[in-house]
């Protein structure tokens, strides 16, 4: 089994406006990366192999995170894809009952933005990967911190609570907190911890 942590990156100005994001490419705010040089990662993460989504917003959070250590890019890391619904505003899809979307307790799996993926379709992406970090941590690397997305770390958090959208989730992601979890040898995540939090730099 291998240990990893899960890590939301850090605001973007769509963050800021609640802009749905998806996989569309935003890079962080300038305080946003202000703050990322005032943090690092607590022990024992501050020595893990760094594996971030290729997208701006999470790579830059993993670049600055890491201080000149490698970061390995994972495509299928990148957030669920929202489709027709990116760029826009959550409480207004909310608010019209023609857009299908709904809150994510109501959702399940299988739902499907117009044109995006469900959380279902993401599960299926992100699994090889994981267990493409499993593999590679019993052949003797280290264990792994993944920087990405705040709804693939629900996808990922969800299979490890049991998780099914179909009620009040069990778990909050929050901005600056590593998810520890477990990894099976085919990616199946278990065993949450308790979260730990980046740590301010004296």
């Amino acid at each position: 089994m291998t240990r990893i942590a899960l890590l939301r990156h850090f605001p973007t100005s769509w963050n800021l406006e609640h802009r749905l994001q998806g996989q569309t490419d935003i890079p962080l705010t300038d305080e946003a990366r202000q703050e990322l040089h005032r943090l690092a990662l607590p022990a024992p993460w501050d020595t893990a192999r760094i594996i971030a989504s290729p997208l701006k917003r999470a790579d830059e959070t993993a670049r600055i995170l890491a201080r000149g250590r490698p970061v390995a890019n994972e495509p299928r890391l990148v957030e669920i894809s929202y489709g027709e619904w990116e760029g826009q505003h959550g409480a207004y899809l909310l608010a019209d009952p023609e857009s299908g979307y709904v809150n994510v307790e109501d959702g399940g799996w299988h739902r499907r933005p117009p044109g995006g993926e469900s959380h279902w379709d993401g599960w299926q992406r992100v699994q090889p990967a994981l267990a493409g970090i499993a593999a590679a941590t019993v052949t003797g690397a280290a264990p792994a911190l993944l920087i990405t997305h705040r709804a693939l770390m629900r996808v990922i958090l969800a299979r490890a609570w049991g998780w099914n959208y179909d009620s009040k989730e069990p778990f909050r992601i929050k901005r600056g907190r590593l998810y520890p979890l477990t990894l099976l040898a085919d990616g199946t995540p278990t065993e949450p911890e308790e979260p730990a939090r980046l740590e301010p730099i004296p």
